[in-house]
């Protein structure tokens, strides 16, 4: 029987992605773009995301830069608004925007630990809450979530504020599809290190990056473009029975 290649396309959808700058957020919005999405690639400032929004439209789809803090409700609201205004509709949202902290717990700042929270926790759900409210006025939508494998256990090194985050995405992601069910899909991933800016510090220590891939089953850490077909899958039909899900990407990690 041949297969249903229509699953995965996403001619004629609108998705919103944070963080569309650089790593997983670029490759995620050109991969939708690849597959059929226009995209509005959402970023700090909007010039941030001119190379991401030039390889969308390249692709022959509609791009829109947007500069956003994603802790900024008002912000976040209007860069949906936007969305829908000039692209029509909006049918996906990936929060991949993030940051993190690394500090030892005993003497990281309240502020900088809260900060990290307020990013990767509060602006996820704020852009939850903003595009959930368009997705349940149009009938149907999809949002994808970026956790972590940090969220299922600790990494240490002085990410407390991370992993708690990224624990706190999970609920979220949880509570927020059995509310919305049947109109909203909601899902997450949980990806191990991936060679993207985020770990850049990581990287530069030899000797740390060889004892985070020797954790790793698989013996390697993930490329930006292997995001890409996990997102495209809870993005798209093919995972139309699906929510509530937080899919590891994580070279087997979690399987341990």
């Amino acid at each position: 029987m041949e297969a249903d290649r229509g699953l995965f396309d996403l001619t004629g959808r609108v998705a919103l992605v944070t963080g569309a700058a650089s790593g997983l957020g670029l490759a995620a919005a050109v991969g939708l773009a690849r597959h059929g999405a226009d995209v509005a690639c959402v970023d700090l400032r909007a010039e941030l995301c001119g190379e991401t929004v030039d390889r969308v439209r390249a692709l022959g789809r509609r791009g829109l830069a947007l500069g956003v803090d994603v802790t900024d409700e008002r912000g976040v609201r209007a860069a949906v608004e936007r969305t829908v205004a000039e692209l029509g509709k909006l049918d996906i949202l990936l929060n991949a925007a993030g940051i993190t902290k690394r500090v030892p717990s005993t003497e990281i700042r309240p502020e900088d630990w809260r900060r990290v929270v307020e990013v990767d926790l509060v602006g996820t759900f704020l852009c939850c809450q903003a595009a959930g409210r368009q997705m349940l006025r149009q009938g149907n939508g999809s949002i994808i979530n970026v956790s972590s494998i940090a969220g299922f256990g600790g990494i240490g090194r002085g990410n407390t504020a991370y992993s708690a985050s990224k624990a706190g995405v999970i609920g979220l992601t949880r509570e927020l599809a059995v509310e919305w069910a049947p109109t909203v899909r909601v899902n997450a991933l949980a990806p191990v290190q991936f060679r993207t800016p985020f770990i850049a510090a990581v990287l530069a220590d030899e000797e740390l990056t060889k004892r985070m891939i020797a954790k790793i089953p698989m013996g390697r850490m993930g490329e930006p473009e292997e995001i890409v077909g996990p997102v495209v899958f809870l993005a798209s039909d093919a995972s139309s029975l699906v929510t509530g899900v937080t899919l590891p990407v994580d070279g087997g990690y979690l399987a341990q």
